[in-house]
């Protein structure tokens, strides 16, 4: 519970003072998209290493 509200602290102090609110809106929609190409990567890598295949 501490990690995650250390990340939550650390993503809203990265966002507090940003300025313009479309500026501030395009850096929030851009990580969270960042975020979730990073979680389908890790699905993939996790997918592919439980039906067993081969990394040559």
């Amino acid at each position: 519970m501490k990690t995650a509200l250390l990340i939550k602290e650390i993503y809203t102090a990265g966002f507090r003072n940003l300025g313009h609110f479309i500026v501030r809106k395009y850096f929030k929609v851009f990580s969270w998209f960042c975020f979730a190409m990073f979680a389908v990567v890790l699905y993939a890598f996790v997918f592919r290493l439980a039906t067993g295949f081969a990394f040559d």
